[in-house]
């Protein structure tokens, strides 16, 4: 388990700046680990410290969430707040965002265990792929049988066995064609297989909550090469290989010890609603909220779900209201607050260069698939620096989103007229150009 310090120098190399929001995630995260290492009566005390994060759009919320689940390869669903409607209106339930945890959670337990199994799965997958190019004497056709003799008990006609030397081309067949598989010579061969399509539904069953997964699924042949065949086979295989109920048991369990479930937007219901109206009450969707938050059980088709463990990270602009707006019972369940800082010249500068992925590093690379090497100077750099900070200064600031509107128009010229037909071409951007 990575060390706070760790964990703050990962997101470093992702997020530019915010050390105070860094820090507090990264203490929150190394409690967990603490946590488990306790005994198991104190453990059932100690829950998590949830945090509120007060910021701008655009300085990097929900990237240090999104980031942090990745490092410790923990379930995390993203939710709006005000995509949440109060009891006995149409819209999202509260519910709904430990449902989708757990879904998050299966996926992850899944996804880890079809990797576990893979390598038997891909060679079953090839064995089913041969028996589909050279089939065997039970796949020949066979003359339709009188229904009358069926009624009569005349039983299944006596197909003719194998003599050895067929068995023996059989063998060599299928030894040379499972040859040129490992060779990559059939790839583009057409086979026909089997596969299962789940019952779609409709919005209307989705909205009175019928479970679409329950429906009976259909099978439907189809011709596709061996490329994409042995793909749909080996998922076929690994979903043999694994117990299903086992891999629900375990993410259900990393759902309720390791979850973390990230609320936008939350100041825009802080506050009461005033007015009249068919409007449905900030304050009716805080206090659906806090019983999630303070810890309860949610009833899933998987089974009921403990929330008292889960991480809960919230995070608004509050430009308009504040923290304090929140009823009381709510903003005592995140005790942690942090401000993140309006992002400066420098900072965007930063952002433009330094990250593992910066924008800059996709632009060339995206440019390089069209045989044009881009290259940006550092006076580039702190030019559209100074023109995305003027541009957030004078109008909405949007933050480090900014740099993407200043960066398409920058490039416009040389991303249509990049075609691939020509050779190598170098463009250097600098502060002139830009």
């Amino acid at each position: 388990m990575l060390t706070p310090r760790e964990i703050v120098e990962s997101l470093d190399r992702y997020i530019i700046g915010q050390g105070e929001a860094k820090r507090a995630v990264a203490v929150a995260l190394r409690n967990r680990y603490r946590r488990s290492r306790l005994k198991p009566e104190l453990r059932e005390e100690i829950t998590p410290k949830n945090i509120i994060m007060m910021g701008p759009t655009g300085v990097g919320k929900t990237e240090i969430a999104r980031r942090l689940a990745k490092l410790v390869d923990a379930p995390l669903v993203k939710v709006e707040a005000t995509k949440f409607t109060e009891v006995g209106y149409v819209g999202r339930d509260v519910d709904s965002m430990i449902r989708d945890l757990v879904e998050a959670s299966i996926r992850l337990c899944k996804d880890k265990r079809m990797a576990a199994v893979r390598i038997v799965a891909e060679t079953a997958a090839n064995e089913r792929l041969i028996d589909l190019l050279v089939p065997g004497a039970e796949k020949r056709a066979s003359a339709p049988m009188n229904p009358l003799q069926l009624l009569l008990g005349g039983g299944q006609p006596n197909e003719p066995a194998q003599t050895e030397e067929e068995q023996a081309q059989h063998r060599t067949r299928r030894e040379e064609v499972a040859a040129q598989m490992r060779a990559g010579q059939l790839e583009e061969e057409l086979v026909e297989v089997e596969v299962e399509q789940s019952g779609t539904g409709s919005d209307a069953m989705l909205a009175m909550g019928i479970d679409i997964s329950l429906l009976p699924k259909q099978k439907k042949r189809r011709r596709v090469n061996v490329r994409e065949a042995r793909r749909i086979l080996t998922q076929e295989e690994s979903e043999k290989l694994i117990d299903m109920d086992d891999v629900i048991r375990e993410a259900i369990d990393k759902a309720e010890q390791d979850g973390i479930i990230f609320i936008d937007e939350i100041d825009k219901i802080a506050g009461a609603q005033h007015g009249s109206g068919p409007d449905v009450s900030r304050e009716g969707v805080q206090r659906d909220i806090l019983p999630i938050v303070e810890g309860c059980t949610v009833n899933t088709k998987y089974g009921p779900v403990k929330t008292d463990f889960i991480l809960f990270i919230a995070a608004g602009a509050f430009h308009v209201s504040k923290v304090s707006d929140l009823i009381p019972e709510l903003q005592g369940r995140f005790p942690i607050r942090v401000k993140l800082s309006a992002l400066t010249e420098q900072d965007y500068e930063r952002i433009l260069s330094q990250p593992e992925h910066a924008i800059t590093k996709q632009y060339a690379a995206l440019l390089e698939t069209d045989n044009v090497a881009l290259q940006f100077t550092d006076d580039a750099l702190s030019a559209i620096a100074h023109y995305a900070c003027r541009a957030n200064e004078s109008s909405e600031n949007i933050g480090a989103r900014r740099l993407h509107t200043i960066m398409e128009t920058v490039l416009d010229d040389i991303s249509f007229n990049a075609s691939g037909e020509h050779p190598l071409v170098k463009v250097i951007v600098d502060e002139n150009y830009v």
